[in-house]
């Protein structure tokens, strides 16, 4: 992750719910003080409004400029604020949580890329059009992409024992457990976190022992309706 930053271009973050791409970006964004990074933006006006708050919180000269209130502000205004910051500088975007993005995003993007030469990271759950939506052809090549991905079998396994470990989880069938844990999250560490943690919960635990099956069926539900 920081050899892409480093090398200032437009790429396509990818990875399962779960799997830790906020975490590692919230890691190494810091290390990086030309990084604008953005979350929930749905829409062309959210993703202007987020950006020129972020520029706003860093003491922006021309957002200092322009006075008002940014919620006074119309989108059209924004956008030739943001140009105007944003044109010819030192910043990169990361856009987080992008949700199949719509057309109208993907031009938007596609303008900060193009003709404002700032390049944009995007981030989604995968490099697929249910989840990249219309920014995917601005993604074309291979080398455009980065994926971050579950955990193997083994890694996953030694993840699962040191969090059940530092959550004090004890039972008499918790080496089972942990078998299971790695099984039914196919390696994600999120849904190890949480199937560990939810195993705390006095409901799934009977005479020193967890049930696996009552637990997994309500973690599944929970995430199904996340």
């Amino acid at each position: 992750m920081r050899q892409r930053l480093s090398q200032r271009k437009s790429f396509l973050f990818h990875g399962p719910a779960g799997v830790g791409k906020t975490l590692l970006l919230s890691a190494v964004l810091p290390e990086f003080p030309d990084i604008l990074y953005s979350a929930g933006n749905a829409t062309p006006q959210a993703l202007y409004r987020n950006l020129a708050e972020s520029l706003v919180a860093l003491r922006h000269s021309v957002f200092a400029e322009s006075g008002a209130d940014l919620h006074t502000k119309s989108a059209v205004a924004l956008k030739g604020l943001l140009r105007d910051a944003l044109s010819n500088s030192r910043y990169l975007i990361v856009l987080d949580h992008l949700m199949r993005p719509s057309q109208s995003l993907a031009t938007a993007l596609r303008e900060l890329m193009v003709n404002w030469s700032i390049p944009v990271i995007a981030v989604t759950r995968s490099a697929h059009m249910e989840d990249a939506g219309f920014i995917l052809p601005l993604f074309a090549d291979r080398a455009d992409k980065l994926a971050l991905r579950n955990f193997d079998t083994d890694t996953a396994q030694a993840f699962a024992t040191s969090i059940a470990r530092k959550e004090g989880l004890t039972a008499d069938n918790l080496p089972q457990f942990i078998g299971k844990v790695v099984e039914y999250s196919e390696g994600n560490p999120g849904a190890i976190l949480r199937m560990i943690r939810m195993a705390r919960q006095t409901k799934y635990l009977h005479q020193d022992q967890i049930k696996i099956a009552p637990l997994y069926i309500d973690y599944k539900i929970a995430t199904v309706s996340e």
